[in-house]
């Protein structure tokens, strides 16, 4: 059974999908914060933060997203549960899950 279409894509040398998952194959620059109305139990594994990509991408695909983000800056990104974005004047944030002990920063 295959879980992560994007590795399996790179074990055979097929190009990542930029257009299904809204990444390209490069350093995301990454700004984030503790997101003020996500749950703040300090013995939650995780946290809840918004992310926005000052380097242009999107998040279409949160799989493809927690994978780059684990090889770039270890996260570790929860991929079950509730993920969105809003979009304002400064651009789009993501609120998502990530474990707390893989934030540095």
């Amino acid at each position: 059974m295959i879980d992560d279409l994007d590795e399996y894509a790179k074990a055979h040398g097929i190009k990542h999908d930029e257009e299904r998952t809204g990444l390209t194959e490069h350093v995301h620059d990454v700004r984030w914060e503790k997101d003020p109305f996500g749950n703040d139990n300090p013995r939650s594994p995780y946290i809840s933060v918004r992310v926005s990509l000052d380097c242009g991408c999107s998040i279409h695909d949160l799989g493809a997203f927690a994978a780059q983000m684990r090889e770039q800056q270890g996260w570790d990104v929860a991929k079950s549960g509730g993920w969105g974005s809003s979009s304002g004047p400064e651009g789009t944030t993501y609120s998502l899950r990530v474990r707390r002990k893989s934030l540095s920063g």
